[in-house]
């Protein structure tokens, strides 16, 4: 290079790089917050966050020294914190430099502590930023803790056994009810299942929970994946409820079972002669919902469902495989919101030639609401006589069927011509909120599933899930909720 245009080249990169690392200790230079708050979910003692992050921007045209970042609890702090590689060791590190339109990368973790009682713990703390030119920035740190039973080698239960109430269960590697044993979940009862664990019923499952106190089985995250989306309102976040073979007499009484890879699979009895007084499984007033697989799953069995909502599963919402099956004021809502490809609300299958899962003998549906996206979400194989099957007082997202197998149903259908005001699929519905998955599978005042339900049948339960009085207005409604007056 000639040497005349060396020398001006090389004091102009000299200028530039002195320029670019330039500091000032202007006190009106601030540091800019990528948030104000770093705000941790409440989640059970001892078992370490994820980790969060914060940014620390530096928009000023010269750089900036920090002499201090510090806890303001030091080291007995709740939290972790890493800045641009450095742990805060005591709490506290020194000399930091941010270039001109530059950043640091602060991770933050915390491992929230035991509680020592049934309440929830709220705890803070504040991560101060003492900038050379005297100015000091805060950024709130809070998070929230609450105690739990936790079983790290999962739980066995060899002889009768009734869980306590007072703290939640986190299990691992699955809760397995052994052979002759039987497992009572009183109200109150809050299993909450870590990735891949299961609950394996080879006795009995007796589970009775309230209005007000659900017996909950649901996944154990219960922070956020995103600002607006809880863990806990996405599927597959534990594996499911298993009952095996052989398996009699369970009965599930208000219950939310959520978030999982597949709700309830009830095994093959094993049985040629299926016993309708001893059914495998009874589910009475419970929510299945929000389900990465089938949501109930009933193989050659028998069943009894009551007051129930079934939805938003990946696979079949309701997939029965022979037996005998009664639903009554239940629904049915296939409108899972991850994929196009999903299931249908029910379907139906039976083997006339014993096959892999036996003749369907029964599957009856009264004052049921069956619905979801697409044009018809029930789908039946091989369904012939001398199958015992009936849509009576129904609401049902398939085509118009006038045989004797469907009494005084109303058809979901896509709008016709002078139909303004029919409501159709999830427009039905009180809240269908896709965004934060939230949904309320009440029905609209103008609802056609309003006072659908036959109030004559055998039996009937006079109260909907929620307890409300379903003979109280006009008449009753189809599915498990009963529209509330405004």
């Amino acid at each position: 290079m000639n040497p005349k245009f060396f020398l001006p080249l090389l004091v102009l990169l000299i200028t530039a790089c002195s320029d670019y690392e330039s500091f000032s200790d202007d006190s009106s230079f601030r540091l800019s917050f990528s948030q104000d708050t770093i705000a941790f979910d409440t989640l059970i003692s001892t078992i370490p966050s994820s980790t969060k992050t914060l940014y620390a921007f530096n928009k000023n045209n010269d750089g900036i020294r920090i002499s201090t970042i510090r806890l303001e609890s030091g080291a007995d702090s709740r939290f972790r914190v890493n800045v641009d590689g450095r742990f805060l060791a005591g709490g506290a590190w020194h000399d930091f430099e941010v270039l001109k339109h530059d950043s640091l990368v602060i991770r933050i973790e915390m491992t929230p502590p035991e509680v020592g009682n049934n309440e929830p713990l709220y705890f803070t703390d504040k991560l101060h930023f003492l900038l050379e030119n005297g100015v000091t920035q805060t950024v709130l740190l809070s998070g929230g803790s609450i105690d739990a039973y936790i079983m790290k080698e999962g739980l066995v239960v060899a002889s009768d056994e009734t869980l306590q109430t007072d703290k939640p269960y986190v299990i691992y590697n699955s809760l397995v009810v052994e052979e002759g044993a039987t497992l009572t979940l009183a109200e109150g009862t809050r299993l909450m299942f870590h990735d891949k664990a299961a609950l394996h019923v080879y006795g009995k499952l007796v589970a009775k929970g309230s209005i007000e106190k659900p017996v909950v089985l649901r996944g154990d995250r219960m922070d956020h994946m995103f600002d607006y989306l809880l863990y806990d309102n996405t599927p597959s976040r534990w594996e499911g409820v298993v009952i095996h073979s052989g398996s009699y007499g369970n009965e599930l009484f208000q219950c939310d079972l959520h978030s999982s890879c597949f709700g309830i699979i009830c095994e093959d009895t094993g049985q040629q002669t299926l016993d309708e007084t001893n059914p495998s499984i009874t589910l009475d007033c419970c929510i299945l919902h929000n389900i990465g697989g089938e949501g109930l799953q009933l193989n050659n069995c028998v069943s009894s469902v009551t007051n129930t909502q079934i939805s938003n599963t990946l696979g079949h919402t309701v997939n029965i495989n022979g037996g005998s099956h009664t639903f009554v004021y239940s629904t049915l809502a296939q409108f899972y919101p991850f994929t196009a490809e999903i299931g249908n609300a029910l379907h139906l299958a039976s083997s006339a030639d014993g096959g892999e899962y036996g003749m369907l003998r029964k599957a009856h549906f009264i004052n049921c609401v069956i619905t979801g996206y697409g044009n018809d979400v029930i789908m039946g194989e091989n369904i012939t006589e001398p199958c015992d099957y009936i849509f009576h007082h129904s609401f049902l997202n398939t085509p118009p069927d006038n045989s004797e197998h469907f009494v005084a149903c109303i058809f979901d259908r896509d709008k016709q011509s002078g139909e303004e005001g029919k409501l159709v699929r999830q427009e039905n519905f009180a809240v269908f909120d896709t965004k934060n998955y939230i949904y309320d599978f009440t029905p609209k005042a103008e609802s056609a599933i309003r006072s659908l339900a036959d109030p004559a049948y055998t039996g009937l339960p006079v109260f909907d899930r929620k307890g409300v009085n379903r003979l109280a207005d006009e008449g009753p409604d189809a599915g498990c909720y009963e529209y509330i007056t405004q």
